[in-house]
């Protein structure tokens, strides 16, 4: 079955999220020249791969804040380095890319979690993300 190049960029930038969360920014500048083209990805993919890294990087704060916000009965602190990767990038889309329906973007973070983290972890991220969106709408417009 062939991914959907969206959800391959999706995947490499949760991936490059989970690297510079274990390892520090310092290996930001490496996943362009090494992480992206060492996996098996046309240009396109790995530009938006990269975008939405760079992005949800640069936005790291302000992503951890919402979803602190959103998980009040877990410390962010606690979650696994996975979870809160799939969290950032999805929170980031959901903060900066307009262009990106949100319930896209919710979908798309669960079947991450579902493959990436533990059973429990789809069902949290949908709640996280849910309670992120609502504030968004409720504060007013994304930021782009």
């Amino acid at each position: 079955m062939v991914m959907d190049k969206r959800t391959r960029a999706r995947e490499l930038a949760m991936q490059a999220l989970y690297q510079l969360d274990v390892q520090g920014s310092e290996v930001l500048g490496r996943l362009m020249g090494e992480f992206f083209y060492e996996n098996e990805s046309d240009e396109r993919t790995r530009k938006l791969a990269w975008e939405w890294t760079s992005g949800a990087w640069a936005k790291v704060a302000e992503c951890d804040e919402r979803i602190g916000g959103a998980t009040i009965r877990w410390q962010f602190s606690r979650l696994s380095p996975v979870d809160r990767s799939i969290l950032r990038l999805a929170v980031y889309q959901l903060l900066s890319c307009p262009e990106i329906p949100p319930k896209v973007v919710i979908n798309e973070a669960i079947e991450l979690a579902k493959k990436y983290s533990t059973e429990k972890s789809g069902p949290f991220v949908n709640g996280v993300l849910d309670a992120v969106l609502k504030k968004i709408k409720d504060t007013g417009k994304p930021e782009g």
